[in-house]
């Protein structure tokens, strides 16, 4: 009923109807919010929910370890199967938005989260943990991924897209600030059983907001996009496996996706991979507390959502190339010195490192989406979809990788300093993407 609600006060915001049913463009009241910004609020909170789970794989590493007795590489290799589908989910999450809708899909993805968190309460074997976390919460995720901040962006707004992006994209860091406090205190007083539970209930209890609240396009209650003008909504796109592959087919044969694949990717290495995954567990090595470590990722949540709002704001005013080329070579710069600061107690020169590195997170998404944008125009939101799986699949190697290298040298010191090498590289190649040739607009001539 809510939504019903909604609906008509907004059409009618739009103004009386033309004979072919098409509102007519009125001048809107200073004080009415546009419809836009409330399905940007949906999308923050339905991403939060969503990435609740993102936040306890650092956290369970060592208390699976301890129960079951797994090694890091193998609880390494569930994760690395999570953040994999998470990524290779995203572009057909785009298109299946086109076809079905973006509520139909995320109500379906929230639910599989929920289970997926659920059945791993009961879980007794390495496979399970892989069935479970693996590939329930992959799929699950990979459908909310950032392909649904682009397909939202892209439909709602015309104006001010760097900003909603960066919003958007803070949502994830928003996600973790709210539940890696609260999931390292459960675990640590409780177990990780009921942290698990937590994460599946923070899914459950954001899908009555996304089916009463969330519209699948500006024209289904009669608005335009935000600064934008009124456009029909399209029929619903079939064949949306096919136009996924195809659409990756025609992105593969240019440079620039090659090259944003391969720097998304080394974010993901640099960032999920490595940092939410390997922190906790590298710093507990050094004799820092869980709930220290996870306090310190939780403050990287914070600064990530200022860095990304932001990135976003510059993304809309300066060279997306250069911004890229910026923020990987500082982040790789940071994660050079990040061995020499690890240390029982958190100290100033650690909390400098968190909140730069913060301010990096994923400040990298507005300008990768704005390049996206710029290069494949109606399909970037499948393309970004599969440069977003360049990410994690990236992620997913280094998720598993540095949980081998700590079984191997006893310490996570190299993979520090094998991730500081890649950053560095991500920033030469963003200087190399060629800039798209811009279609002249035609010149009228006053009679």
């Amino acid at each position: 009923m809510l939504g019903d609600v909604t609906q008509t006060t907004d059409s009618a915001a739009a103004g009386p109807a033309q004979d072919d049913g098409r509102p007519v463009d009125r001048k809107p009241s200073r004080l009415r919010i546009h419809r836009a910004w409330i399905v940007a609020v949906v999308t923050f909170v339905t991403i939060i929910g969503g990435a609740a789970f993102n936040s306890l794989p650092g956290l369970l590493i060592d208390p699976l370890h301890t129960e079951f007795g797994w090694s890091r590489g193998e609880i390494g290799l569930a994760v690395s199967i999570d953040m994999a589908l998470y990524g290779l989910t995203a572009p057909f999450a785009a298109a299946l938005m086109d076809r079905f809708g973006i509520r139909r899909v995320v109500v379906v993805a929230l639910s599989t989260v929920a289970a997926g968190a659920l059945a791993s309460v009961w879980m007794t074997a390495s496979w399970q943990l892989m069935i479970y976390w693996g590939l329930l919460v992959g799929l699950g995720t990979g459908s909310m991924a950032l392909a649904f901040s682009a397909t939202v962006t892209n439909r709602w707004f015309v104006a001010r897209r760097g900003l909603v992006t960066g919003i958007l994209t803070a949502a994830g860091a928003s996600g973790q600030l709210v539940f890696l406090p609260l999931c390292a205190w459960i675990v640590e007083e409780h177990g990780w059983r009921p942290a698990s539970v937590t994460v599946a209930l923070a899914a459950l209890v954001v899908v009555p907001f996304v089916w009463l609240l969330m519209r699948d396009h500006p024209a289904d209650v009669g608005l335009a996009p935000y600064g934008g003008a009124y456009v029909e909504k399209p029929a619903p796109a079939r064949g949306a496996a096919a136009r996924t592959v195809r659409v990756l087919f025609d992105a593969a044969r240019t440079g620039p996706f090659w090259l944003l694949a391969g720097t998304f990717a080394i974010c993901g290495a640099s960032t999920n991979g490595l940092i939410r995954t390997h922190f906790v567990p590298s710093a507990h090595d050094h004799g820092m507390p869980i709930t220290a470590a996870a306090s310190l990722l939780a403050v990287i949540g914070v600064f990530d959502i200022i860095g990304t709002v932001f990135s976003g704001w510059l993304t809309d005013r300066f060279d997306a190339r250069r911004l890229l080329a910026v923020y990987y070579a500082l982040r790789g710069i940071s994660l050079l010195f990040l061995p020499m600061l690890m240390a029982p107690t958190v100290h100033p020169p650690m909390v400098f490192f968190i909140v730069f590195y913060g301010l990096d997170w994923v400040a990298t998404v507005p300008p990768t989406l704005a390049l996206c944008r710029e290069q494949y125009g109606e399909d970037s939101a499948i393309v970004f979809g599969w440069v977003l799986a360049s990410h994690q699949v990236g992620a997913a190697l280094v998720a598993f990788l540095g949980g081998v290298a700590r079984d191997v040298f006893g310490s996570y010191d190299m993979v520090w300093y094998a991730s500081g090498a890649l950053c560095a590289t991500a920033a030469l190649m963003a200087l190399v993407i060629r800039r798209q040739a811009q279609t002249p607009r035609p010149v009228v001539v006053a009679r």
